[in-house]
């Protein structure tokens, strides 16, 4: 089984059973175009688990290693591989994919096969940057997945939907321009390659790794996003749909996230180092100030927009520290957010699909007609808010411990999360599940049905088993995230010219 390309498979599959469902999907037989939808998801999905099943956790490096020249003039490789810091994206970003599916199987009822087939090919997009191990293919992967998203909110989204899509596309294309001119910066650097593991290795000046630095942090800050380029998020999350918002909050954000750890710390050691600071201040920004935000929204998909703004704030914070603790913590928060975020987007999905509002204010004593969901709504939010027992409490409990090692005012800062995160999650609860019905319209509303219960009892299942028992996810990254702390500890500073001297009289032959 390991001797097959899964990377490539994982990749192209979804890409091509996405694109074969827009040739042939149409509207008026779109019970079989989502009956082959979610077929193609769930194959997807399988294709991933021999990447966890055949994992070796101890191994340093690449694994599932693929390599074939894509562009040979330019020394450009179709190349592929997955490590500790990798490996968990691959399997969450297919799984959000079959719950995306089977969240529109009655809401979607117009363009049926564009809708499902964007997402599929999205899927494969975004599972091509958490594989590509070459700097060109990479950027091909992270810009690409732009345009089938782009597509999504202005087609499906809703009243200022345009307006929505082109603030995603071009904040995060332009903040993607600079990167393209680091990577053409690091091939010359290298002699040539676009090798990313080749990169690592490069003796940078200081001079060089800050440039570098922040023509990485302009288009991963924004993907992520960080304070203060996050005004993007919250828009795109109103007007997008619920699969939209769903894909977006569980799996773009990790995008940028993830460009930290291949690019930005290990490449620039020595400028992540001496910026350590700057992002660290951005993050606290993000996790304090970004929830106070979310207190005041009366919009719920705004809210939960902003608290995925403060929760990736928890996740550069971990990465900047440079401990064992912190980056496995913020690793393992971005996998949490991805079940917890996706969850809470499809709970207010649910309730839109029923009441076509998103306001705070008009709902309340939604629990006295609809138990079932609102038992699911309480979980996830307890979650979000870092409940001990859920997903939400291991990656944040990491993070702060982290952080007390790194300082204990970083860590007391961080740790006011928990209390701003329980403000705001339960005052939603509060507000929209229970107390007395003041809303006509809630009398009329109806429970989950068999579809609804199935979509949220699996999310709730992931993010209890991962509440309860986080070692798979800690135990696959301890290894890459030792190596990658080693590797940043190491000065890739030029030596001086005397040291160079002496090493090259050493080296001449006696």
């Amino acid at each position: 089984m390991s001797s097959l390309p899964l990377l490539s498979l994982a990749i192209w599959l979804p890409i091509l059973l996405g694109t074969v469902i827009l040739a042939v999907g149409r509207d008026d037989r779109a019970g079989f175009t989502r009956i082959l939808a979610l077929l193609s998801a769930v194959a997807s999905f399988i294709v991933t688990i021999p990447l966890i099943s055949h994992f070796d956790n101890a191994a340093h490096g690449m694994q599932f290693v693929e390599s074939t020249p894509w562009i040979g003039a330019f020394n450009i490789f179709y190349s592929l591989g997955i490590d500790g810091l990798s490996l968990w994206f691959v399997p969450l970003t297919a799984f959000i994919t079959i719950i995306v599916v089977i969240s529109a199987w009655e809401v979607i009822e117009k363009r049926v096969a564009q809708y499902m087939g964007a997402f599929l090919i999205l899927s494969g997009l975004m599972i091509g940057v958490f594989c590509a191990t070459d700097g060109l293919l990479f950027y091909f992967f992270f810009e690409a997945t732009l345009i089938p998203m782009y597509i999504i909110i202005g087609i499906w989204g809703g009243e200022n939907r345009v307006y929505a899509s082109f603030k995603f596309f071009l904040y995060t294309f332009f903040g993607s321009l600079l990167t393209l001119v680091a990577i053409i910066y690091l091939y010359n650097a290298s002699g040539g390659s676009f090798d990313i593991l080749a990169w690592h290795k490069l003796p940078l000046t200081m001079r060089e790794q800050t440039f570098i630095f922040f023509a990485f942090l302009m288009a991963f800050a924004v993907k992520v996003p960080m304070f203060p380029v996050h005004t993007w998020l919250p828009d795109v999350h109103v007007e997008a749909p619920t699969g939209g918002s769903a894909v977006l909050a569980a799996i773009m954000l990790k995008l940028g996230a993830y460009g930290f750890l291949r690019f930005s710390l290990p490449i620039t050691p020595d400028a992540s180092k001496a910026m350590a600071g700057f992002i660290i201040t951005l993050s606290l920004i993000a996790v304090i100030y970004i929830g106070l935000v979310a207190l005041v929204q009366k919009d719920m998909k705004k809210l939960v927009a902003y608290s995925s703004i403060a929760h990736m704030g928890f996740v550069t914070l971990g990465f900047f520290m440079f401990g064992t603790m912190s980056i496995q913590g913020g690793i393992v928060q971005m996998i949490s957010h991805g079940f917890i975020s996706g969850a809470m987007f499809l709970c207010i999905g649910v309730l839109y699909d029923r009441m076509h509002s998103r306001q705070i204010a008009d709902y309340g004593g939604v629990v006295n007609v609809m138990p079932k969901f609102a038992a699911f709504s309480v979980l996830f939010s307890m979650a979000n808010c870092g409940l001990p027992a859920t997903s939400g409490f291991v990656g944040e409990f990491m993070v702060i411990l982290g952080a007390v090692e790194h300082n204990f005012w970083i860590g007391m800062l961080a740790a006011t999360a928990l209390i701003f995160g329980a403000a705001y999650s339960l005052w939603m609860v509060k507000r929209v599940v229970f107390g007395a019905i003041t809303n006509k319209h809630v009398h009329e509303l109806t429970d989950l049905n068999a579809r609804e219960f199935f979509m949220l009892g699996v999310l709730a299942i992931a993010v209890i088993a991962m509440g309860l028992y986080p070692a798979p996810f800690t135990d696959t990254m301890q290894t890459s995230v030792s190596d990658l702390i080693a590797h940043v500890n190491v000065s890739k500073l030029p030596v001086s010219n005397l040291t160079a001297a002496k090493l090259t009289v050493s080296n001449l032959p006696h």
